[in-house]
């Protein structure tokens, strides 16, 4: 009995009630439907990743048919993701593909920019740290977790941005440091501003916060200003959020007059520098250094995983707003230390990159991107950057799963990226070049993406 011969004797509510559950079986069916289509062909030749996020159904469907998509590509040995590498982050690796093939191919898919994650002056640091305080921290830093390899490396950290009024808040990740500053620092009645290419983590910590989230056209401090001037009058908390180098397309973010807008009508800033510490500005201090607002920005991120070689994150800020965030960063509170060893390689990197290894590493890096995107202009379509980040567009998401498998078979390892990580129909390969990467390597490398781009037909000349 549906009940709708009922109707004339129901109360709105009833109504109301059978009204929805009239549509979630409509919406029942037409899942059902759709998941009987899309898997009778997952096949990787048909679908693509964007096709799996999520389900109505009660049941996991697109669990289902994202495993049914995933076989296809094993089924016939294409799938490289998660291949097991056989050696570090070096310029060259190994890897052992599903199919029990182990291949060789140039890493331009790691960002362990500067050479530092095999510096053996870095790896008996992290030794010595590992027999002084053992494997784990095992507790949360605001508790036990605190050990003193952490405070050497927070002062190391200062020492290195020559900013002694400024304090440190280390995370578990990159991810987790802009997710527990935002979070901590923004809430309900705030509102926080991003740049619309600004990482994830960014995102998803100003909708923890709670805030009004607003987005201004990339790098555009003219769409930034009109915003904060329809903002400012409101008289409350403004957080706006940039990157010195956005990781998706490679290039530069317009810190200095972004800085400057944001400061004009009183509004917080907040700059992640995660591809770019240790890296960009004369001393390695970010592009914040090398646009001259390193002492203007309010918070600034860094990733550990990257020029630092190691993992974890860690906020640069006033050291009062640092004790701050030390204990209203849930996501911090209730998480363990970072790991002692990797703290101890982590203190010696960051003295490095302050020397002469350093500054000599920046150069080779610097050298080398732009000596590979000589290589590749003009013979295929280039990303905007600028940076050791380079962009090779191959935009139809189809080819991503055999064009990676190409790839690495043809001996270069390197990054893809598809919608919904970037915009529909501007897939990318994504290289990141090190200051470890030879000549001889970067020249191998654009020999191997111009056969590619002749094969997957994204060549332009």
């Amino acid at each position: 009995m549906s009940g709708i011969e009922n109707l004339g004797n129901m109360t709105l509510e009833e109504k109301r009630a059978l009204a929805r559950k009239i549509l979630e079986k409509k919406k029942a069916l037409q899942e059902q439907n759709q998941t009987e289509k899309v898997t009778a062909h997952a096949g990787y030749e048909s679908l693509t990743y964007d096709m799996f996020v999520h389900s109505l159904s009660q049941e996991l469907t697109e669990v289902n048919t994202f495993a049914a998509w995933m076989d296809s590509a094993r089924k016939d040995g294409i799938y490289a993701f998660e291949s097991p590498r056989l050696t570090g982050q070096r310029a060259e690796v190994e890897i052992l593909r599903e199919t029990g093939e182990t291949l060789r191919a140039l890493n331009f898919s790691s960002y362990n920019y500067l050479g530092f994650c095999q510096h053996p002056q870095v790896l008996e640091s992290a030794k010595n740290a590992l027999y002084k305080y053992g494997l784990g921290a095992a507790s949360s830093p605001v508790l036990s977790g605190t050990f003193g390899i952490h405070a050497e490396f927070e002062k190391a950290l200062v020492d290195f941005f020559a900013l002694p009024d400024r304090g440190i808040t280390l995370f578990s990740s990159g991810y987790s440091a802009n997710l527990g500053t935002i979070s901590a620092i923004a809430g309900p009645g705030n509102h926080v501003i991003m740049d619309k290419a600004c990482h994830i983590s960014i995102i998803e910590g100003a909708k923890l916060s709670g805030a009004t989230l607003h987005f201004f056209a990339h790098n555009d401090p003219t769409d930034l200003a009109r915003m904060l001037q329809t903002l400012a009058p409101l008289k409350q908390r403004m957080l706006v959020c940039m990157e010195g180098i956005y990781s998706a397309d490679g290039d530069f973010g317009r810190i200095r007059e972004l800085v400057q807008v944001s400061k004009e009508y009183g509004a917080l800033t907040l700059v992640d520098e995660a591809h770019s510490a240790l890296i960009a500005g004369e001393n390695g201090r970010g592009v914040c250094e090398e646009q001259g607002v390193l002492e203007e920005v309010d918070l600034f991120i860094m990733t550990l995983s990257k020029a630092f070689s190691g993992i974890g994150g860690a906020l640069l800020a006033k050291k009062s707003v640092a004790q701050y965030v030390n204990w209203y960063a849930k996501c911090r509170m209730f998480s363990c230390a970072l790991d002692p060893a990797v703290t101890g390689g982590m203190t010696t990197c960051v003295k490095l990159a302050g020397g002469n290894e350093g500054k000599e590493a920046r150069k080779r890096i610097k050298t080398n991107a732009a000596l590979l995107r000589s290589l590749l202009e003009g013979q295929v379509e280039l990303g905007a950057s600028a940076t050791w980040i380079l962009t090779v567009f191959y935009h139809d998401e189809l080819k991503t799963l055999k064009l990676n498998d190409y790839l690495q078979r043809n001996g270069i390892d390197c990054s893809t990226m598809q919608f919904p990580a970037v915009p529909k129909n501007e897939a990318r390969i994504r290289l990141f070049v090190t200051s470890e990467h030879t000549e001889e390597h970067i020249r191998k490398a654009a020999e191997i993406l111009l056969k590619a781009a002749e094969v997957f037909s994204f060549a332009t000349k």
